[in-house]
This record gives structure tokens, C-alpha cells and sequence, in this order.
């Protein structure tokens, strides 16, 4: 028995069928009458013995390692956009801007749960996601400023990053696009059973897209190492999520299909870490995908000088006053976890290594025309036709 779609793509490399059909077969094949209980009613898991979630286990340290490590993440992430944003401001550059205030604990958790080789792919609205990934900042400035010395040769610009060296597969400004690229991701791991696991993220706006549904029943119908991380920053575009939707409890898209969902407080990093580090490892562990609703919001426009006047003043102000990276500083402090002097050691050393990546940025060359079409083609001869 082979799903026929992959049987049909496959046909020409019998070896890579079988092991199509066999995956296939394993998930679907199960005796008539029988039906395996909703991965949400499944017991704590147990520790799993295995080489990568024993060192991703051992990675993670003590809250105060994780906090030092999330914040150092979170604020590299706000220190980047700040410079991006006065870029625009001045007239120095122009590029497509969407800001991530407000998601930056989110952003800076999905890439702490991460192993280096797992798969990520994710949104237009990029930056933290693609920070806290790994992609140097040098490369990051330069590719927004569309400079030939960007992770993606500057041809990617802000929205179409890619650093596949370091599990960024993709980021896309189609909405919703991220998750069943990332369903073949998870495929392609599963396949492979090396431990890798995909992890897509989205905002709530695209729950309401039909790529989103069908990527969620996909994965969990082939039991994918897979996790999606919904960003809900409360509006999708200039649309408020209860005006779109009418159960804004996103968790349930998930649980429809038989998927363990859980929600967490977006301004609470270690809260939003552990369940991401959770969600991550039982993806890992072959326990299937796991769906992780973050409740945060956005306190800036859409995208940059996009005015946000719809928003409700009182909303927005209490979502300032939360501020991820400034509260979490303070309570970094207050759990003296770390001094000030350390973090202000933190702080100084990213505001230094902004700089540096502004100026690379600044003095690589502009992407030359010519470059536009190489890199289309396996083949750099078929790209220069």
C-alpha cells in the first residue's frame, strides 16, 4: 500500500519508493475496529535515551542558564530591528519591514529548543525567527539592505531568507506557505531517522488559511517530527482576532485532528520555552507533531509605517507595559539569577556587534543585476542562459 501521490513522484527510484511505501504503511495499517487514542491523552512521556534529546537535555541548564540565554537572544533580536527600523526612518534604505515586538520570547525559544540541524521554516515577519536560528547578523543587515554579502546574496531581501547550512529552509511571504514545506521537512526526517525534528511558525491570521488545516491533518495523520508554533499577536493584518474568528483558543485548529496542542503566555519566556523544548523532544522522540499556541501581541503596525490607530489604546498600552524584553530583564534581577552587571556586559556586547553588522552591511557592494538569475537552476550554466 503506497500513498499515491509520493508513489507517483517516486516511481523512477524503487529503492527511495519502498521506503516511502513502508513509512506509509506503518502509519496507516492498523487492525479494523481499533483506534489509537489522541496524541492529547497520551501519558508523560519518558526520558528519551537517544544521542541528540540527551544533549539537548543536557544544552538546556538551569533556569538561570536558559533566562541568560533567552534574554542575550531577545535582546540581539530588538537591538537588530531598532537599527533596521532607523534605516527606514531616514530614507537610508528601503526594504519590506514587519516588526516582531512583542514576540521576540517566542522567537528567541523556538531557536534555544533547537538543535542546529533541525529544520525551521517561517513567516515574512522573519526577524526574530531568523536570529535566534543562528544566522549571523552580519548576514542578516546585509541581506535586508540587499547586499551581495547577505545570507542569500541579497536577492532574498527581507521576506525570502534562506541559510540552509543552518536548518533555515525558508521563510515566505505567502501566508500560511511555511507549513506544508515544513510537513516535507518532517517528511524528509522521518525518512532519514536521524533525529531531526521541523519546526514552522505562523501568526494567527494564518489559522484561517486552508494550508494550515491541511498541513495540520497531514502531519498528524503520517505522525511527522513536527512542531507548529502559532506567534498570536491578536491581529491578523488589521483585523482583530475576534473578528475573524470565533473560537480564538487556536489550540483547538490542532485538536481537531487529533494533534496534543497546549497555549502559553507570550510575554513569559521560560514558560514559553519549556513548552517548546517540550513539544520539540516528543516530535523528536517519534511521538508525532505537537501544536504550540503562543498568546502574545503586537504593539507596532502591521509593517513599518503602517499606522495601528485600530488598535485600542488600553490594549496597547498593557501590552507595552509587558514588554517581553525589558520584563524579563527586570525579573532576571529580581530571581537574581544574574547581575546587573552582567547583563549590562550582555548589553554592550550586542549593541557592539549590531554595530559591526550595520557597517559590513553598509560597506559590502549592492547585489549586481546579473546576479538576479544565477542560483535558479542546479545547473549555474542553465542559470546564465
Amino acid at each position: 500500500m503506497c500513498p499515491p501521490l509520493l508513489s507517483r513522484g517516486l516511481r523512477d527510484d524503487p529503492s527511495r519508493r519502498a521506503l516511502v511505501c513502508e513509512s506509509y504503511v506503518m502509519q496507516n495499517s492498523r487492525p479494523t475496529g481499533i483506534r489509537c487514542p489522541p496524541p492529547h491523552f497520551r501519558k508523560e512521556l519518558p526520558v528519551v535515551s537517544s544521542p541528540t534529546s540527551v544533549a539537548a537535555a543536557e544544552s538546556v541548564g538551569t533556569p538561570a542558564d536558559v533566562a541568560l540565554n533567552l534574554y542575550r537572544s531577545m535582546r540581539r533580536m530588538r537591538a537588530l530591528e531598532n537599527a533596521l527600523q532607523k534605516v527606514l526612518s531616514t530614507g537610508e534604505a528601503r526594504f519590506p519591514s514587519y516588526p516582531i515586538r512583542g514576540l521576540e520570547a517566542t522567537c528567541a525559544s523556538i531557536g534555544l529548543a533547537m538543535q542546529p540541524s533541525d529544520y525551521l521554516s517561517t513567516t515574512y515577519r522573519c526577524l526574530g525567527d531568523v536570529v535566534a536560528k543562528g544566522v549571523p547578523l552580519r548576514g542578516i543587515a546585509a541581506e535586508f539592505l540587499g547586499r551581495v554579502t547577505g545570507t542569500s546574496k541579497g536577492k532574498g531581501g527581507s521576506m525570502h531568507l534562506s541559510a540552509p547550512e543552518l536548518g533555515l529552509m525558508a521563510t515566505t511571504g505567502i501566508v500560511g506557505a511555511g507549513a506544508p514545506i515544513a510537513c516535507g521537512l518532517g517528511l524528509a526526517a522521518q525518512l532519514e531517522g536521524n533525529g531531526q525534528v521541523a519546526v514552522t511558525t505562523f501568526g494567527d491570521g494564518a489559522t484561517s488559511i486552508g494550508a494550515i488545516a491541511e498541513s495540520l491533518n497531514l502531519a498528524a495523520i503520517w505522525n511527522l517530527p513536527l512542531v507548529f508554533v502559532c506567534q498570536n499577536n491578536q491581529w491578523a493584518e488589521h483585523t482583530s482576532i475576534s473578528d475573524y474568528t470565533r473560537n480564538t483558543e487556536l489550540t483547538s485548529r490542532a485538536e481537531a485532528v487529533g494533534m496534543r496542542a497546549v497555549r502559553v503566555d507570550g510575554f513569559a519566556p521560560l514558560e514559553i520555552h519549556a513548552a517548546v523544548q517540550a513539544a520539540v523532544e516528543e516530535a523528536r522522540a517519534g511521538q508525532g507533531p505537537v501544536f504550540v499556541e503562543s498568546v502574545t501581541y503586537r504593539t507596532k503596525g502591521h509593517s513599518f509605517g503602517s499606522e495601528n490607530r485600530y488598535v485600542p489604546a488600553e490594549e496597547r498600552k498593557a501590552a507595552e507595559a509587558r514588554d517581553p524584553v525589558v520584563a524579563f530583564r527586570l525579573s532576571i534581577l529580581q530571581e537574581g539569577w544574574h547581575s546587573e552587571d552582567t547583563l549590562s556586559s550582555i548589553d554592550a556586547d550586542v549593541d557592539e556587534e549590531v554595530r559591526d553588522a550595520m557597517e559590513f552591511a553598509r560597506s559590502s557592494d549592492p547585489t549586481p543585476p546579473e546576479e538576479m538569475l544565477r542560483d535558479v537552476y542546479g545547473n549555474q550554466e542553465d542559470s546564465r542562459r
